[in-house]
């Protein structure tokens, strides 16, 4: 019944989402505007993507080493870029996330839960930075931009990132999260829930690592916003950088939740509806969006031929765990 009706809200936020780019959007002076598009341009937007990866990689590295989880930045790189392929045909950054804990629970056997809490941490910490990236995008914004109509989304990860960040965080919350124990055994979920937990919880002794990893993401999203700003610049959008970066973590916020397969039609939606509250036509912010979404595939071809290769060679080798 929950498959069914997560298929049916994906199916109508994707049919909605397209019916609002119908009535905004004139397809044959879109076509006109991508025809015309820079490719000097969309390449910068793609090297920016492409060359963050191993940094993101490192990033993720450094949290399975807290873990006693060694893996080398090579390995790293090739399992997080196949990840991207992997949020091409699942929802969104989940696909993704998942590709990446099988994997890991493949090489270090008996640590699944370990590793889900590791990439969703990884992953909360992504979203901590968005936030706080979101902040001084708006404090750039006063007196230059009127985006006060995005302030509640802003607000509702806020509100989420610190409610999260208590739970998993704060000794005073277990008291809190006991009081779910006995419905978690009945449901059988009680173990790996609690393996999950620690794993997570097990940073909290760690932070300096915490803090390294938040503020290597906070610089690699400042960078990649100019992605977003390169993919505008290729459809003839002349707007100042400062508006991506009010714009930038509202999308990669957005993008985090599973909307839609890959944000097919939400990402382009949002381009129309952001951008066209600064006077930039829908055709032409569509024609942003679509470039954008070209550079995030650019991004999971180098995955997909690892993929490939993996399978070729018969999938990945369990590692032999020591001590």
């Amino acid at each position: 019944m929950r498959r069914t009706t997560r298929i049916v809200g994906t199916l109508v936020l994707t049919a909605a989402a397209v019916a609002y780019l119908a009535w905004k959007i004139d397809l044959g002076t879109t076509v006109e505007v991508l025809r015309t598009a820079s490719l000097g341009w969309f390449a910068l937007a793609v090297a920016i993507m492409v060359l963050t990866v191993p940094v993101l990689a490192a990033r993720w590295g450094w949290l399975l080493r807290a873990q006693g989880m060694e893996e080398r930045l090579r390995w790293l790189t090739r399992t997080y870029f196949a990840a991207y392929t992997a949020g091409q045909v699942l929802p969104t950054s989940l696909g993704g996330d998942a590709l990446r804990v099988v994997e890991t629970a493949r090489r270090h056997s008996g640590r699944t839960a370990v590793a889900t809490g590791i990439v969703l941490l990884e992953r909360g910490l992504g979203g901590a930075a968005t936030v706080l990236l979101g902040a001084v995008g708006f404090l750039l914004s006063i007196g230059h931009f009127d985006v006060s109509a995005y302030l509640w989304i802003e607000g509702v990860f806020v509100f989420g990132t610190i409610v999260l960040s208590f739970l998993f965080f704060a000794r005073s919350a277990r008291p809190l999260l006991r009081l779910a124990q006995p419905l978690l055994e009945r449901l059988r979920i009680a173990s790996p829930l609690r393996a999950f937990y620690e794993g997570i919880h097990h940073y909290r002794g760690r932070p300096r690592v915490l803090g390294t990893v938040l503020v290597v993401t906070l610089a690699v999203q400042a960078v990649r916003i100019l992605a977003i700003w390169a993919s505008a610049k290729a459809v003839g959008i002349d707007l100042d950088v400062r508006v991506y970066y009010v714009m930038g973590p509202l999308l990669f916020l957005v993008m985090l939740v599973p909307f839609t397969l890959n944000g097919i039609a939400v990402r382009e939606a949002f381009f129309v509806s952001f951008l066209g509250t600064l006077g930039v036509s829908a055709n032409e912010a569509f024609a942003a969006g679509f470039v954008y979404f070209l550079v995030v595939v650019c991004l999971a071809l180098p995955g997909a031929v690892f993929l490939v290769a993996s399978g070729l060679r018969g999938g990945a080798r369990p590692r032999v765990e020591h001590g």
